[in-house]
């Protein structure tokens, strides 16, 4: 195969370098190079007679790595593991490519119509103008602390979640989670997992845990029994009413903490695991978003057929409109069908291919929650499992980030199989 030789080089303009971003920029770069795809589900529709093409991928994310989101929980409570989370884009070997660029700055604005995109520079806080052929927002959800980092940067980073260790682990009084959804879970059992000295309580509003997904009974009440097993206190029908610092005159942090049905408790550190994540796609057209910012994507996984040059605008990642729950698996599953659908209209556009678009099918509620040194999985299809062998099937040893590098081949390719 030779490469299109009467057009430049094709730019795809990437929003996000998380789960989906990364895989739709190594991926496309897979394709264009006449490689397997590093993460399709599906048999890859490339053809060897039709032909490569040259390709400029720009990344734009607001931190200097990628870093690794489901590892949170533990991140911020083992010194050791916070270290691994954390891999600066500059030293990802799969993405030292001349092909591929990455910038650290903000996505402001996408004029769909033009195909430009305004990127404000985090060093230099100046804005600058990237002209594409193709985008893909793959920028995620804005979560607070502690659910997600707020430093920007590696080192930042490393001092933030320093701190967090050291107060979680000096916690004389206890540490109180608020929120018994899957973040505030997984938060819980981590520290008591790595910090068993210090008292854990997760306080939840609901009479079940994981009362906003829509899993089975049993998945809930197995993620209880789960917690309760490795040693972390729950409180079920605790609505948080107030929680203020207190003195007790011996410069030790606490918390009254005060709940809606009358009772009280006091604890060292209180994690809020309870706040709503903001999709971070302000900066696309409000023809591509509903009201709560999340983008209206077709199962293709482009924009609004209303929305200005639709068909060369994608979304991937939790930013998307779409069923199931928010998953690092469903998000590096999407940037695979951006990139396979964007290729498939390039070769419509260059050599007039007949495009074979992937489509995303209606994804059921399923999740795979970390416990401690247990997890706990569901899906519809395969019901529940738990145990210490399903955390090794899901999780690993490192809550999933060699499980997640390896998939995206972050190393390096590991094959160079043609197609």
């Amino acid at each position: 195969m030779s490469p299109i030789q009467t057009h430049p080089p094709v730019r795809v303009f990437i929003a996000g370098g998380s789960y989906a971003g990364l895989s739709s920029a190594l991926n496309l770069l897979d394709i264009a190079e006449g490689l397997t795809p590093r993460v399709a589900r599906e048999p890859h529709v490339h053809h060897p007679d039709l032909p490569k093409f040259d390709i400029e991928i720009t990344v734009v994310d607001e931190r200097d790595g990628f870093y690794h989101l489901i590892g949170t929980p533990l991140a911020l409570c083992d010194a050791e593991y916070s270290k691994k989370a954390w891999v600066k884009f500059s030293d990802i070997p799969s993405l030292d490519h001349p092909s591929i660029k990455v910038l650290q700055g903000s996505v402001t604005h996408v004029d769909c119509e033009t195909k430009k995109a305004t990127v404000v520079d985090h060093a230099s806080k100046e804005a600058a103008i990237y002209e594409y052929d193709y985008f893909i927002a793959a920028s995620g959800l804005r979560r607070v602390w502690p659910v997600a980092p707020r430093a920007l940067t590696r080192k930042q980073y490393l001092i933030e979640a320093s701190e967090q260790i050291h107060t979680v682990g000096n916690a004389k009084d206890g540490v109180v989670v608020v929120g018994g959804g899957a973040v505030g879970i997984e938060v819980a059992a981590e520290l008591k997992l790595v910090k068993p000295h210090v008292k854990v309580t997760l306080v939840h509003s609901r009479d079940k845990l994981l009362s906003s997904e829509g899993l089975s009974e049993e998945c809930k009440d197995k993620a209880l029994e789960l917690l309760l097993e490795g040693g972390v206190e729950v409180l079920i029908g605790h609505r948080l009413k107030e929680s203020k610092p207190v003195d007790h005159g011996d410069g030790a942090p606490r918390f009254e903490i005060q709940f809606t049905n009358g009772k009280t408790m006091v604890a060292s550190e209180v994690v809020m695991a309870i706040s709503k994540s903001v999709p971070t796609t302000t900066y696309l057209p409000t023809s591509a978003l509903d009201e709560d910012g999340l983008v209206k994507i077709r199962p293709s996984l482009k924009l609004p057929q209303e929305t200005p040059n639709s068909e060369y605008h994608f979304c991937a990642g939790d930013a998307v409109l779409w069923s199931g729950i928010k998953r690092c698996g469903g998000a590096m599953y999407m940037g695979w069908i951006s990139a396979n659908n964007i290729h498939q209209s390039i070769l419509r556009d260059f050599v007039g291919h007949e495009p074979k678009f992937f489509e995303m099918q209606p994804t059921p509620p399923m999740i795979g929650l970390a416990v401690g040194k247990q997890a706990v999985s569901y899906g519809p299809e395969v019901g529940i499992a738990w145990g210490e062998d399903v955390m090794r099937a899901y999780f690993n040893n490192d809550l999933g980030f060699d499980i997640c590098w390896n998939y995206m081949q972050l190393s390096g390719r590991k094959d160079e199989v043609k197609v």
